[in-house]
């Protein structure tokens, strides 16, 4: 099939890719738009998996401040260089993920900093539930286990589906923000205050 301008022109404004990058992509898919949309995601993946190795010393604090001035987050998020930390497609995660905190409000960055305590007691609650339920002691484990990685999934903010594409996870985000800008980029810390809240 032939790749036409209009196709990889699509392609590289939906995606962000360069042109080489766009038309390799419709090369590999045979010119089909949704493959090549899925080639290039994979192959940003893998780069970010790469970059995750280097450090990440520059960065930005990134802010919102939701309309009724009622909830603020600030969120800390590293790259290797100031001249990215500096790049509008930065500030814009930073400041897509401050929003991102104010309205899903996580309580964790990752499954590891959760307090084993926590864990322990949210643990012992699946079971309870499962025990209920008169199933065999294998298929209690795996439940408890599945109710565990759905906790994570609403807590952590890396693992929550992204407010503004549910297709999408927080780290998926961060991870096409490192295939695009070709550097490590880390999500340290977050804060989010809300009026009445501890």
């Amino acid at each position: 099939m032939d790749i036409t301008i209009e196709m990889i022109k699509k392609l590289r404004e939906e995606t962000g890719v360069g042109v080489m990058d766009s038309r390799e992509a419709l090369k590999q898919a045979n010119g089909d738009y949704d493959k090549a949309v899925v080639y290039l995601r994979e192959k940003g993946l893998a780069k970010a998996a790469k970059q995750a190795e280097r450090a990440a010393h520059e960065g930005v604090i990134g802010s919102y401040l939701h309309h009724n001035s009622r909830v603020a987050v600030l969120v800390d998020l590293s790259s290797e260089t100031d001249f990215v930390a500096r790049t509008p497609d930065f500030g814009a995660l930073a400041q897509n993920l401050a929003m991102h905190v104010a309205m899903a409000n996580p309580r964790y960055l990752k499954p590891e900093d959760i307090p084993p305590d926590v864990l322990e007691a949210e643990r012992a609650s699946y079971r309870i539930e499962a025990e209920g339920t008169g199933k065999p002691a294998h298929v209690v484990e795996k439940i408890v286990a599945g109710k565990l990685e759905k906790f994570y999934d609403d807590v952590c903010l890396l693992r929550q589906a992204y407010i503004k594409d549910d297709k999408l996870r927080v780290n998926d985000l961060v991870a096409q923000a490192v295939a695009k800008l070709g550097e490590n980029i880390v999500v340290r810390r977050f804060v989010r205050y809300e009026i009445g809240g501890e």
